[in-house]
């Protein structure tokens, strides 16, 4: 059970609290995500409050969703998850705003309450300052009896360093006798979750309290100031997962990757990069620096400087930038070269073709071995439509020329520089359209003799 029906006003966002974003991923996918390993065969259920149907909407359908239509604590929210609850075998209640949990937590806290034989598990953790945590408090034999929140806690109690995460396993039969006894008699008039300890423990029924080492994993997010700091935390985990797969990350303080990027072997990732979503990166590659992948493959060998690549394909050994934008829909063939102030979008360019300076490919289909001069420009759109460009193998388009779509270069082609070419071009063909070049002998004098008069006024 995965409460997510809290409305988040700390985060003073319009986003619902669990659908903000940590490394490719919302807050309440991460939570989703750790558990899914030991929930295959279970039932997954989401409570859901404010703007519930956002949520559902980014989530999907793969849970069951119960409904918390008014915010009346947590006990009342995981009570509207217990018809979806089978009667037999154990409930994990977690807070969805918990992404730093991780399935070996999970795993631990599940493995620990089958051998102890507990009708309930607390996941505590320690902390030096816990100030505004409930304590766990714990009789002579160790086990747990209740919660303490810090304004309701004695001297004594605020002592205690153990806390509660607000992660619990608890048998399906006791957790739906003793929620049913959870009361509201108290400021704020909620249903506290914590006091089902209490009400187990005074039935004589064994609670637990199983301790991690890590709390920062346990941490939940309410404000932005705390989504930064476990996007940090989260940066980091990714971070030396690559770095011991054998990737070199130059400063690894200094790049962003998502927790779905795949990276090969001897890859570099130089400073201020960010590769997302699903991208892939194969081996023996160098990424950056100031470049940004949004679900890319990446060949092997492939260099990629200052440039910004999205929803496309690179090829074995090509190599990007410094400064090329490739827009969706891009396929790069092995060994191509895309230079300086490029621009590609919807294109798909052959093996071993250079497009080195200052030129816009859209919709196009470039063959192999073709060189586009600096200056080159596809003219795909007559402000209505945009329409398709053929260039075949081995063709050369010669410095600013402007070709418009729809139009068809054939093999071995020539254009030359300075052309405007509308019509197609034979194979082995050279274009030439531009004015003739006229010479005026001794005009430059004449110009100069002119402009010194005026000058001189």
């Amino acid at each position: 059970v995965v409460l997510a029906a809290g409305e988040g006003i700390r985060m003073k966002s319009e986003l619902p609290k669990g659908l903000h974003k940590l490394w490719g991923k919302t807050i309440l996918e991460h939570v989703l995500k750790a558990l899914k390993p030991i929930t295959e065969e279970n039932i997954v259920v989401v409570v859901v409050g404010h703007k519930a149907e956002e949520v559902r909407a980014v989530i999907g359908e793969e849970v069951v969703y119960a409904y918390q239509l008014e915010q009346l604590g947590t006990g009342h929210a995981a009570a509207q998850a217990l018809d979806s609850v089978s009667d037999e075998g154990e409930v994990l209640i977690v807070c969805g705003d918990t992404p730093l949990l991780t399935t070996e937590i999970f795993m631990a806290l599940l493995g620990f309450h089958r051998e102890e034989n507990c009708a309930a598990t607390v996941l505590t953790a320690g902390l030096n300052d816990p100030f505004g945590y409930g304590r766990i408090i714990r009789d002579q034999k160790g086990k747990v009896t209740k919660i303490v929140e810090e304004k309701d806690a004695s001297t004594r109690e605020k002592e205690v360093t153990e806390i509660n995460t607000g992660t619990y396993c608890v048998e399906a039969s006791w957790l739906k006798k003793g929620i049913k006894s959870i009361s509201n008699e108290n400021l704020k008039k909620e249903y506290y979750l914590t006091d089902l300890v209490e009400i187990l423990a005074r039935q004589g029924q064994k609670v637990c309290g199983f301790k991690i080492k890590d709390f920062v994993s346990a941490q939940g997010i309410n404000t932005r100031v705390q989504l930064a700091k476990a996007a940090e935390i989260m940066r980091r985990r990714i971070n030396e997962k690559l770095m011991l797969e054998g990737v070199t990350l130059v400063d690894p303080s200094a790049v962003y990757i998502d927790g779905e990027v795949q990276v090969g072997k001897d890859t570099v990732i130089l400073p201020q990069t960010m590769i997302e979503g699903k991208t892939t990166i194969g081996e023996g590659c160098v990424i950056g620096p100031h470049s940004r992948l949004v679900n890319v493959s990446v060949g092997e060998g492939v260099v990629i400087q200052n440039s910004i690549v999205l929803d496309s394909s690179i090829g074995d050994k090509a190599n990007i930038g410094p400064f090329a934008y490739i827009r969706p829909e891009t396929k790069i063939g092995p060994g191509v070269k895309v230079g300086d102030f490029v621009e590609i979008k919807k294109s798909e360019i052959g093996e071993g073709s250079k497009v080195p300076h200052l030129t816009y490919v859209g919709d196009t289909t470039i063959g192999e071995k073709v060189n586009l001069g600096a200056g080159t420009i596809i003219v795909n759109y007559d402000s209505v439509n945009k329409h398709h460009t053929v260039i075949e193998d081995e063709a050369f388009i010669g410095c600013n020329s402007n070709l418009i779509a729809p139009l068809h270069i054939g093999k071995g082609a020539f254009i030359g520089a300075g052309s405007t070419i509308n019509n197609d071009v034979p194979e082995d063909a050279l274009a030439l359209a531009r004015p003739s070049q006229v010479n005026k002998l001794n005009a430059a004098r004449r110009l100069r003799s002119l402009l010194n008069v005026k000058n001189q006024k």
